[in-house]
């Protein structure tokens, strides 16, 4: 149906229902993913589908979760909220993400582990992460971020699809839920039939010639509106939506910021020693091909749990008016000069 247009917590919910229609070994299990349909909505009317033993909801035991890929089954195991990995980390970067490797590839492990990151609603310092940093540190994991809608459903279908574990973040801010506010450019349109987004390339979302700003998730949103902020005042901005992590589309990265010179990276995550690093050290090391016009400029969660007052959450988690003054920062040379620079 041409202009169909769905949330990103309805995209989800389609592509797990047609993937499990296509594909039998393919099963979900999580906290409330059955009856309640996940407290995020990215599991609704799966149950009345396909019945509580292709759609299990289990204890809160994040240590039972893992297994079943290596027997031939194709999980989806919801963990709920990225904060709570930490009691589980054992099965994911010490089975998980090596044992393909140690077993001289033998063993196959299609799991997808999905969650919830993000802050922007008052949960405070152990609900209110990113943390997609710390797993794409660890090899042998892929590592999924969509923005919106149409990303959220292909990339889904080619997670699961995929040999390989992966682990599939999706941001509370951009699900559409009613009883949370959110940005709703990331309501898209999206076809009914199945479809694949490949892993590792990101996509310019807004195309400009003055800066570059690399980002992802929901802080794609807020770049947008930045940027349209920015073009009033003569900035015109490139924005790139990386999509994945795990791979990393860096010739994508290298290519925008060739084109202006300039270069932001705008996160969600921690700052220290994160994606906004990463993204720095790769144009710094290809400097013979990249003539940059000014300092490369990051912005990202100081190295603080996230606050649960409402004006200390906003002052840490980058917004738009800080993407505005950033980049105002990196083009300061050219509007000294009156746009000559």
């Amino acid at each position: 149906m041409a202009g169909r247009r769905l949330t990103m917590e309805e995209a989800i919910s389609e592509a797990f229902a047609q993937e499990m229609e296509r594909d039998p070994n393919v099963f979900i299990m999580g906290e409330d993913v059955g009856v309640y349909g996940g407290i995020f909505g990215a599991t609704q009317g799966l149950i009345e589908k396909f019945g509580p033993e292709r759609v299990m909801d289990t204890p809160i035991s994040e240590t039972g979760f893992i297994g079943a890929a290596a027997a031939g089954m194709r999980p989806v195991a919801e963990l709920m909220f990225v904060d709570f990995f930490g009691v589980c980390m054992d099965q994911i970067y010490n089975h998980l993400a090596k044992n393909t490797y140690m077993s001289g590839g033998n063993v196959r492990l299609p799991v997808v582990i999905t969650t919830a990151i993000g802050g922007g609603y008052n949960d405070a310092g152990q609900h209110s992460q990113c943390l997609y940093g710390v797993f794409a540190h660890v090899p042998g994991l892929k590592v999924v971020v969509p923005s919106n809608a149409y990303d959220a459903k292909g990339l889904l279908i080619e997670a699961i699809r995929d040999d390989n574990p992966v682990l599939y973040m999706f941001h509370k801010g951009i699900m559409g839920l009613p009883w949370m506010a959110y940005f709703e450019g990331s309501t898209t349109e999206v076809p009914e039939e199945p479809y694949t987004i490949p892993f590792g390339q990101a996509r310019v979302v807004r195309e400009g010639k003055d800066l570059t700003i690399v980002t992802l998730s929901q802080m794609v949103h807020k770049a947008v509106i930045a940027a349209e902020m920015l073009a009033k005042e003569g900035i015109e901005a490139e924005i790139l939506d990386l999509r994945t992590l795990v791979p990393l589309d860096r010739e994508a990265v290298l290519a925008s910021v060739a084109k202006t010179g300039r270069l932001l990276v705008a996160d969600e995550d921690y700052l220290g020693f994160g994606l906004t690093g990463e993204i720095a050290a790769i144009v710094g090391e290809h400097l013979d091909r990249i003539a940059l016009r000014a300092p490369i400029k990051r912005l990202g969660v100081p190295n603080v749990p996230i606050p649960y007052s409402r004006p200390l959450e906003q002052f840490v988690i980058p917004q738009v008016e800080h993407i505005v003054a950033a980049a105002k920062e990196t083009m300061q040379g050219h509007l000294a000069s009156g746009g000559r620079a």
